[in-house]
């Protein structure tokens, strides 16, 4: 199996994207606090690419079954989450590295975000929103599948820290009716999987008070990416479960940039995940080609 994984990754790894400094107006720093250098350009496609979009909110219900159908395995270190928690530890880099610097926190404190209010959007059993709360923000997180809130209630009260975060089985429209602001709106590996992203993207700006922080991630549509998210990890490795996946939902990092732009989201920074199979530890690098995570400010 683990020769699988080097194959996969020497094809994934074969190819480099490369996007200006400045896209569509938009200046991306890197993870490294350097001008923009790595990005994938394999052709710009439109926004709108074969998916179904709701006219009022982006929930879509086929993928709402799928995660409530996996939602008692989301501490199961070695089920279908098992990837999420192999990532957790770089996203957590990234989170806190362009936050502290926006908000102009200590990145080296214990408690960095003492004092911020952060919203968890599509956040599962709880693996984000916890360190999140353990780092000292006030979190709140949502999910639109009832059982996965249950799960993370539950998992939360066994840590006193961690029992200080509000879940709430509720979709991001539904807090931006009740006016609700925060200083941080994150929505990991959730826009892959709503039924409209532009919407979507709208309903986050609007839950973000004035020059608070977005934080996207999700996986490009390329072939890398169908190569190693798709092929590799669902049917040769099995890591995740057939289908979790429609590679026609990943949206390139152009796509992102442009439609969080749309949406008063100025993108400032981007980085993407490298993953080690003889350590099995994911890091930051700046091949966005595959697996990204993108952070913008909200305008005005």
């Amino acid at each position: 199996m683990i020769s699988w994984i080097f194959i996969i990754k020497f094809w994934v790894l074969s190819s480099s994207y490369s996007i200006p400094e400045i896209y569509s107006g938009v200046k991306i720093r890197m993870f490294a606090r350097t001008s923009f250098k790595h990005a994938v350009v394999e052709g710009f496609q439109p926004l709108i690419h074969h998916r179904r979009y709701a006219t009022a909110a982006s929930l879509n219900q086929t993928e709402v079954a799928k995660f409530a159908a996996m939602a008692d395995s989301w501490w199961d270190m070695e089920g279908p989450f098992k990837p999420l928690h192999a990532m957790n530890p770089a996203r957590l880099t990234f989170i806190r590295s362009t936050l502290c610097r926006h908000f102009g926190k200590d990145p080296f404190s214990a408690r960095p975000f003492e004092g911020l209010k952060f919203v968890d959007v599509g956040c599962g059993g709880g693996i984000l929103s916890e360190p999140l709360a353990r780092m000292g923000a006030s979190v709140t997180g949502i999910d639109v599948v009832e059982k996965n809130i249950t799960i993370a209630r539950l998992h939360a009260d066994l840590d006193p820290v961690a029992s200080s975060i509000e879940y709430r089985c509720t979709t991001a429209e539904n807090l931006v009716e009740e006016q609700i602001k925060f200083d941080a709106v994150i929505a990991l590996e959730v826009i892959e999987h709503v039924s409209a992203p532009a919407e979507f993207c709208k309903s986050l700006s609007a839950l973000t008070v004035s020059n608070g922080a977005t934080v996207i991630s999700t996986v490009n549509r390329s072939m890398r990416a169908y190569a190693s998210t798709i092929v590799a990890a669902e049917y040769i490795l099995q890591w995740l479960p057939k289908g979790t996946h429609q590679w026609s939902s990943f949206i390139t990092p152009e796509e992102l940039v442009l439609t969080l732009q749309r949406a008063s989201i100025s993108v400032e920074e981007m980085a993407g995940f490298d993953f080690d199979p003889l350590t099995g530890q994911w890091s930051i690098t700046d091949d966005i080609g595959v697996q990204y995570i993108a952070f913008g400010i909200r305008n005005g």
